[in-house]
């Protein structure tokens, strides 16, 4: 009896492909993102990878701009607070929050960007918004002020990471603002004095000098004004 003529052969050539989850897509994207820039995260750049069809993915992830979320979301892993029990103080601290926050984005260009529209929400932005809270508990901010704080924090770190990324872009952006420049040297003091009296004083300062006034007024400011159209228990410590 031939039992070699009965024994099944499976006629693929490779081997059998891993099954698809969301871990295992997001993970594949954020290679891409490394290998090749956020504009090339897409899913059907990502459905090849995988050796699938880009319909195989969005029973994981809903868009594209999910997708982006989602890598984000991944990256913020490398955001590490500065523990409590150092020397450095609460507002220190969240700065330094911030600012690892903003060098993810900044290594990304394409991210700030994304994030502007699909905003994270998985673990590790979770942790995130877990260790502003704590330092604004720390420093004494009331918990309804801080549940807003959070977000216009956040809103700042992006928004500046977009905005600079994109001006920041060759040679067009710095003949942009070398146009400025010429444009506030030049300006009427007849029509507007307050222009001229300022000059370049309003493009001094390098951007992360700037970003990080911008940090402290924002802190400085969540803790002298009151949160409106809330009672009285939202925007008092308890």
């Amino acid at each position: 009896m031939d039992t070699h003529a009965r024994t099944p052969h499976s006629r693929r050539e490779r081997p059998a492909k891993p099954p698809l989850t969301r871990a295992g897509i997001v993970s594949t994207a954020v290679g891409l993102l490394r290998a090749e820039g956020l504009e090339r995260v897409t899913m059907r750049r990502l459905a090849q990878e995988l050796d699938t069809g880009p319909a195989s993915l969005y029973v994981y992830v809903h868009n594209t701009a999910e997708l982006h979320a989602a890598v984000l979301d991944e990256l913020l892993g490398e955001v590490v607070p500065i523990p409590a029990g150092t020397d450095r103080d609460w507002r220190d601290r969240l700065a330094h929050v911030l600012t690892s926050y903003l060098e993810v984005l900044f290594a990304h260009p394409g991210l700030a960007r994304s994030a502007l529209v699909a905003r994270p929400s998985g673990e590790h932005y979770l942790d995130l918004v877990e260790a502003v809270l704590a330092l604004l508990d720390e420093g004494g901010v009331p918990p309804g002020r801080a549940a807003w704080a959070v977000d216009l924090l956040l809103q700042f770190a992006t928004v500046t990471a977009a905005e600079q990324t994109t001006r920041d872009r060759g040679v067009a952006a710095e003949e942009d603002r070398d146009a400025l420049a010429a444009a506030l040297r030049d300006v009427s003091r007849d029509r507007h004095p307050h222009i001229a009296a300022l000059g370049t004083e309003l493009l001094s300062g390098s951007g992360r000098t700037r970003l990080a006034w911008g940090i402290d007024v924002l802190i400085g400011g969540l803790l002298t004004t009151p949160r409106p159209d809330t009672g009285p228990s939202q925007d008092q410590r308890g």
